[in-house]
């Protein structure tokens, strides 16, 4: 399609991998067509948006960092808690970095991650439209009565829960906007999901004149560098816990014990930048050993993969045809696990579960699996017609105001 004229297209996101890395390709599509992208960011993700062209606006955030994941708690109420405080924080900055005398001025369309309150709010105070980018689960018809009405009601059965809506209630209000915060947050104008619609609950029941899933917008990764199969590597299996729930010594001791000089197999073990490799013990010759390593190099080549299953590494997994063992750390990784399972791809080993025996008896089951094999290869077939990162930016261009 032609490209509309040059617009001013403003992201906003935070600095987490999982929410910056899925929608860093699309924002390279958009720059590549002669739009300005300003993407607002803090500090720690400024130099990989600058890399895509776009212009860093950097704020300071208050939310947890990849390197503090135990900052999150394991409650409900603590991880909504932290997006509130921020978007309260961060919405004068970002008034201040758009329209001050030396701000990046007011733009023609905002994108923006979902979990980016301060945008949904600039898009009313500016009266442009908004575009949400989803890299995960979206809501169904039917989301609210099944998931949310519940939950909300265990948090308003608590002062901590009461409390939050009061604040949030309160913030909207003082920003001209009378809508209950869960609509607010949780239903978009417009939403592209950056998830194969295989990995989405409920699919059909997915109101489509708001959500359009594209699948991976994986980009060629080429600065990530390469990785090559070793010389009589009959097998590879690449075994990864992410980038921020990592801290799991044990686990890893595990996989070495599983898979330890086991016949014809190279592994793969991504340790994360929390972990000594000393913590491991003695290392067998078919083992790799890496605090971080370029996953879809290697997945291309892999047999089999052990994944906390974000929703990156699952989705990557299902474009290379990767037969899968999900080992969920936290938050959507559990959901994501057992739509993998129940497509048939892989299996859900819980993290208590996940010995040596059954870590190995697993992965030799699926990745000698025929019938895993062919319901991968129909995913993928599926996933490479949902147009990727050029469809992103198709269907953001299609929301340009006209002028």
């Amino acid at each position: 399609m032609t490209s509309p004229k040059r617009a001013h297209i403003a992201m906003f996101s935070i600095a987490a991998s999982g929410h910056v890395n899925p929608s860093i390709e699309v924002i390279r599509e958009l720059v590549a067509r002669g739009h300005r992208v300003t993407y607002a960011i803090p500090e720690s993700f400024a130099g990989k948006v600058a890399e895509t062209g776009a212009e860093p606006v950097v704020y300071t955030s208050t939310l947890p960092t990849d390197d503090d994941p135990e900052a999150w708690g394991t409650e409900v109420i603590e991880h909504i808690e932290p997006f509130l405080r921020d978007a309260i924080t961060v919405l004068p900055q970002l008034i201040d970095a758009h329209e001050g005398a030396d701000g990046v001025g007011v733009p023609d369309l905002i994108v923006h991650d979902i979990t980016s309150y301060p945008a949904i709010v600039l898009s009313r105070r500016w009266n442009v439209p908004d575009v949400s980018l989803s890299p995960n689960l979206v809501a169904w018809r039917g989301y609210e009565q099944e998931v949310g009405e519940p939950m909300t009601a265990q948090l308003m059965a608590t002062e901590r829960g009461r409390a939050y809506y009061d604040r949030f209630h309160a913030w909207l209000e003082s920003q001209g906007i009378d809508e209950h915060p869960d609509p607010f947050v949780g239903r978009p104008r417009r939403s592209i999901v950056l998830i194969p619609r295989a990995m989405q609950p409920n699919a059909d029941r997915v109101d489509e004149d708001v959500y359009t899933f594209v699948g991976a917008c994986q980009g060629d990764r080429g600065e990530q560098g390469g990785w090559q199969r070793p010389d009589g590597a009959e097998k590879v299996l690449l075994v990864s816990l992410g980038s921020t729930f990592t801290k799991q010594p044990g686990f890893y001791r595990e996989c070495i014990k599983a898979f330890g000089d086991l016949p014809g197999w190279h592994v793969v073990l991504q340790i994360g930048k929390f972990i000594d490799p000393a913590e491991l013990g003695p290392v067998p010759a078919n083992f790799e050993v890496l605090s971080w390593a370029p996953q879809l190099a290697i997945l291309k080549q892999a047999d089999a993969f052990i994944t906390h299953a974000g929703a990156g590494g699952s989705q990557e997994g299902l474009a290379t045809g990767t037969p899968m063992v999900a080992v969920p750390q936290a938050v959507d990784q559990f959901s994501n696990a057992d739509m993998l399972q129940s497509l048939g791809v892989a299996r859900h080993v819980p993290m208590a579960e996940a010995t040596a025996a059954t870590l190995r008896d697993t992965v030799l089951a699926v990745a000698g699996d025929p019938e895993v094999a062919e319901r991968l290869t129909r995913i993928r077939e599926e996933m490479a017609g949902e147009g990727g990162t050029k469809r992103a930016a198709d269907l953001i261009e299609a929301e340009l105001p006209a002028r």
